[in-house]
């Protein structure tokens, strides 16, 4: 269930035109994402998830399309090659995902497991050595600095002017 609320969810996030639904169904998304956390039991990787993408990354996209007051407009209409290209980068990344699942052996072995407590995860987190988190973790930090400088754009749009 957790799965479909994800998937259905992510679909229509990028399928509707209306801004605000989209932000909604990304909210939707991201929250059964961390429920798939939450059932395989990396509580504090879901509790991340939550307090980062859901709390922080949704709240500042929402709260940028009610400082614009867009929130009931509809989003343009795609033209056709945009569709296109779009269809054609989902299924390559799909068919890459696929294809390193179907090359991964994923047999876990007793040495190489980690207990998933706050202490390891931040020890991997913190650590330049080989398994170590560090990059991910500064792209993560870039990926929130990018997310606060879309919503300033997004803020910061001038409207057209009527006469």
């Amino acid at each position: 269930m957790l799965a479909l609320l994800t998937l259905v969810s992510g679909v229509m996030a990028v399928t509707t035109r209306q801004i605000f639904r989209a932000a909604i169904f990304l909210l939707f998304s991201l929250i059964g994402i961390a429920g798939l956390f939450f059932w395989m039991r990396y509580d504090f990787i879901a509790a991340v998830q939550v307090v980062v993408y859901v709390g922080g990354i949704t709240v500042l996209i929402i709260f940028s399309i009610f400082l614009t007051q867009q929130a009931g407009e509809l989003l343009p209409k795609q033209k056709p090659a945009r569709q296109l290209f779009a269809g054609l980068a989902a299924f390559s990344g799909f068919a890459l995902t696929m294809l390193q699942l179907l090359q991964h052996s994923f047999t876990a072995t007793r040495e190489s497991s980690v207990e998933p407590s706050v202490e390891n995860i931040g020890m991997s987190m913190l650590s330049v050595e080989t398994g170590g988190y560090a990059l991910p973790f500064e792209v993560v930090s870039i990926l929130l600095l990018a997310a606060m400088v879309g919503c300033i754009v997004i803020a910061l749009r001038s409207k057209p002017v009527t006469i």
